[in-house]
């Protein structure tokens, strides 16, 4: 979906519909923890990976359901899935079909101030073909702490993930993210942002850091948040062959 970044800066120019200055408006539409049902499209683009010239491309289609505390959990909850369409090269041209689904359910623990989220996810091995996903069932742990003042907001998600079932022949699985997420809040509802994920490989050592700067627009659109995002992202270090040397992500939601 390389059209989206083109699609996005069309929308960033849109002019404002109403309070588009609006520092919740941003709030509303960058902050993982904050309790909104979403709906969003996301595509990381790497146009050259570490060892090869070829490309990569993943379009996340992701929903966004908030659950109220209740008499069997006491706490908010947060769930997040994420349907990725993803493209990988192949000894003759590419494959482009159905990757591995993922669902996590966060939390709240801690709503005032520092938020903090902690709980299970799932990756589902649902690839369409063997190249698109990693052949295993995975679980594992997330954790995230954000801090949001008028001006900025900051903070970290952390995910763990490690297979359990799936092809006896594909590798084992065991990865961990580290995602520094920092949202510098503009007039207008314009915003910075960087939120490249640190993604580490604990099977083989491999691992690249990836540091972002881009930019988006929040604006309100009737009862709803509309927000659209680019954010280059280059690896700053890394180690191991078919790793991003450089992405660039884009990404339109719809806050309800």
């Amino acid at each position: 979906m390389r059209t989206l970044p083109g699609v996005i800066g069309l929308l960033m120019l849109l002019p404002a519909i109403s309070q588009a200055d609006e520092p919740d408006a941003i709030e509303k539409a960058t902050n993982p923890l904050h309790l909104s049902t979403s709906v969003a499209v996301q595509d990381y683009y790497t146009p050259e990976l570490y060892g090869s010239d070829r490309h990569t491309n993943d379009t996340l289609f992701r929903a966004t359901v908030p659950v109220a505390a209740n008499d069997w959990v006491p706490v908010p909850q947060i769930l997040r899935m994420t349907v990725p369409l993803a493209t990988r090269p192949q000894p003759q041209g590419y494959s482009t079909g159905l990757g591995d689904i993922n669902l996590f359910d966060i939390f709240l623990l801690k709503q005032d101030g520092v938020r903090i989220g902690v709980g299970p996810l799932i990756t589902a091995s649902t690839a369409s073909e063997d190249e698109l996903g990693s052949g295993k069932w995975q679980a594992g742990l997330s954790a995230i702490v954000m801090k949001s003042t008028p001006q900025w907001m900051a903070g970290t998600l952390v995910q763990w993930q490690k297979s359990f079932a799936g092809d006896d022949a594909r590798r084992d699985v065991e990865t961990a993210t580290f995602q520094p997420i920092v949202i510098y809040k503009l007039p207008q509802g314009w915003y910075l942002r960087t939120s490249g994920i640190w993604s580490f490989n604990r099977e083989n050592d491999d691992y690249y850091i990836p540091v972002g700067l881009g930019g988006g627009r929040a604006w309100k659109m009737g009862g709803n948040v509309v927000s659209a995002f680019i954010e280059p992202q280059w690896t700053v270090a890394h180690q191991g062959d078919g790793v991003p040397k450089f992405t660039l992500f884009a990404g339109v939601s719809i806050v309800m």
